[in-house]
């Protein structure tokens, strides 16, 4: 299994077929209102990102916030709203809940669970070096179990996952300092309204989790 997990970088992967590849990037209302009308999906207006040259600080007036950019406005519609400073958020728990994991660990998991014929909803990359995997909701308060039923409840996993009361930033949302989410695999009309199993994915994201922390704790000239 270890052949299939080699180095692989975010942009030498085939991010959609050419027919579905946007010629325009959508503004963040036009996506909210594709995210609700077409996918069905809730969305949030977060406040605005944190200012470019600082992304550690967060409009919110918190010096080293947790998630610059990603606070929802209580009762804001993202289509009344626009501006290449709005954060168009996912509550998390309702639709999905989400798998995030290192990108490097995430792009092997996905290659090798394509290649064994997995059907894999959507997937995020964000700017901050992580890949967020949908997937059916209630996820994240039976992770602790689901882990553990496969053996990995006592491995030191860099994988969470976001659930009821949570929020993802949803693209076009740019992290200030940092750059926009994106898609690496868009929604379809087949995993949009229902995303796959965690079971289905866990397995193989926590294994190539678990590999790139090895990799990491390795001597250097064990790593070359």
């Amino acid at each position: 299994m270890d052949n299939l997990f080699g180095e692989l970088r975010l942009g030498h992967l085939r991010l959609a077929p050419l027919g579905v590849r946007r010629r325009t990037r959508l503004t963040a209302s036009q996506a909210a209102a594709e995210y609700t009308g077409r996918w069905g999906w809730a969305v949030a207006v977060g406040t605005p990102a944190a200012p470019t040259g600082d992304p550690a600080r967060c409009r919110c007036g918190t010096s080293r916030c947790a998630a610059p950019g990603l606070h929802p406005v209580p009762g804001d519609e993202p289509a009344a709203r626009s501006g290449a400073d709005v954060s168009v958020l996912f509550p998390t728990g309702r639709a999905f809940d989400v798998l995030d994991v290192p990108e490097q660990a995430g792009l092997q998991a996905l290659v090798r669970l394509e290649r064994m014929g997995t059907q894999v909803g959507p997937v995020l990359a964000a700017p901050t070096g992580r890949l967020q995997f949908l997937v059916a909701a209630g996820t994240a308060r039976r992770l602790p179990d689901l882990l553990y039923r496969m053996g990995w409840d006592d491995a030191a996993l860099d994988l969470t996952c976001h659930g009821e009361g949570s929020y993802v930033a949803a693209p076009p949302t740019v992290l200030g300092g940092l750059g926009p989410v994106s898609w690496l695999r868009r929604p379809t009309r087949d995993n949009a309204g229902c995303p796959p199993e965690a079971r289905l994915l866990l397995g193989t994201l926590a294994y190539a989790c678990h590999r790139g922390r090895e990799r990491t704790a390795e001597p250097a000239w064990l790593a070359s």
